[in-house]
């Protein structure tokens, strides 16, 4: 029989302690997964408009069937010799330009992240970090650090500086494009001589190139540059964290940075690596592993296993193969046409933005002001989630709709979601009631 969700709501609690987080009002028991598809205790299928992690699709066979043979064949750690780690970095920073041709394997993004900031500290003798004050690189002690809204309640932040996260709705300056760019560099500027002013210098900024997390701002290729410009001239690293625009998920190009047109001295990747295997990495020069590997002893016991390196091949291969790069390019770009004709209808759509397959809209209670509709945001989610599509929200407000599907996502796929949203919105109606 099938446990409610109640009895497993208290076991968790029991088992894992409080205040271990779930989606939605009414959390949803998931037993199976396939594509852009999952399925419930209760056998009711649901649209998977939200999961990164299953970046190929939810139990991909070409990933499980890598995963099962290599697991039946050997899984070891790198002290051993094995050409699987080395096909994998091969193939891996071949989607790089020169001089990103180096890797360090890693179990999670956190991880990644951690080494790349002892990176920027082997490199420039400094510890001195900036991030945006509305983003999430990881867990570990010291990457928590780097997030002002998830701020962890031990360890010492006095060394990160956060600059305001870009907003493309609301610019910085109250002018968008460039001026918006160059206002943001001028907060980057300002961070990076008061922490040489404190004696912590400057060491790296660490950015999402696509700043999913803050909202995924509407930023064209170039609007980096006066950042890179700033950062360059104080002798300080760029750090690309890759999460969640990489491997091909902006349609565009294979990774954000690319798209957004800036070179990084350092990227790092996760979650969607795998296909949900706990597999991530870091990417860098020769020159600054190397420092690195000098500068501090570097081990990870489970990063680059022979199980991992299989499943993260296979995770390449699919996106060649079933061309899911241009699938995503093709497909987002008519989920946010959607979206813009759903706005003429339904004034709560503040506005439309995103690219390849990470898109929403930023919902409001009155498009002259924009003010956040967040709670609004939440109604909407959960009635999706009611009627079997699932997505979530996000911003710098809380109160952008967030879509973030596999990439096999599909534009039947599209129509069903904004079908179903155009549902929501009427039924709840004005987002001011």
């Amino acid at each position: 029989m099938t446990e409610t969700t109640a009895n497993l709501l208290k076991r968790r609690t029991g088992l894992l302690g409080p205040n271990v987080s779930t989606f939605y009002d009414d959390p949803v028991h998931l037993v199976r997964g396939e594509g852009v598809w999952v399925w419930d205790a209760q056998g009711k299928k649901y649209l998977d408009c939200y999961n990164n992690v299953p970046h190929v699709g939810h139990c991909h066979p070409r990933v499980v069937d890598a995963i099962c043979r290599q697991a039946s064949i050997l899984n070891t750690h790198t002290r051993y010799l094995h050409e699987g780690i080395l096909n994998y970095v091969e193939r891996l920073t071949a989607t790089f330009s020169d001089p990103l041709n180096t890797a360090i394997m890693t179990c999670t993004g956190s991880e990644a992240n951690d080494i790349a900031l002892r990176m920027g500290e082997a490199v420039t003798g400094k510890r001195g970090v900036i991030a945006t004050d509305h983003t999430y690189h990881g867990n570990t002690t010291v990457v928590a650090q780097l997030s002002q809204t998830n701020s962890p309640a031990t360890g010492d932040n006095n060394h990160v500086r956060y600059v305001p996260a870009p907003d493309s709705y609301r610019p910085l300056g109250g002018e968008a494009g460039e001026a918006h760019g160059r206002a943001f560099a001028a907060k980057v500027a300002e961070a990076i001589d008061d922490l040489e002013r404190t004696g912590f210098g400057f060491s790296a900024i660490i950015l999402c190139p696509a700043f999913l997390n803050e909202g995924f701002p509407d930023l064209e290729p170039g609007w980096l540059d006066p950042t890179m410009d700033v950062v360059r001239k104080a002798g300080g690293l760029f750090i690309a964290d890759e999460v969640q625009p990489g491997f091909g998920r902006n349609g565009y190009r294979f990774w954000g940075h690319q798209r957004i047109g800036v070179q990084p001295d350092i990227v790092t990747m996760g979650k969607p690596m795998g296909n949900g295997h706990p597999v991530a990495g870091v990417v860098t020069s020769a020159e600054i592993m190397a420092e690195f590997r000098h500068s501090f002893r570097y081990f990870n016991t489970f990063g680059g296993n022979p199980v991992s390196c299989a499943a993260a091949l296979a995770v390449l291969d699919v996106l060649e193969d079933e061309n899911l790069q241009e699938n995503a390019r093709l497909v987002g770009a008519h989920a946010k046409a959607g979206l813009r004709e759903l706005a003429k209808k339904h004034h709560s759509i503040g506005d439309v933005r995103g690219c390849g397959l990470f898109f929403g809209a930023e919902m409001v209670t009155d498009r002259a002001t924009k003010a956040p509709a967040s709670e609004y945001v939440v109604r909407v989610v959960n009635e999706m989630r009611a009627r079997g599509v699932l997505m979530n929200k996000l911003g710098i407000h809380y109160n952008t709709l967030k879509l973030r599907p596999p990439m096999p996502f599909s534009i039947d796929n599209s129509e069903q979601m904004l079908e179903t949203l155009d549902h929501v919105l009427s039924d709840l109606g004005p987002a001011d009631e």
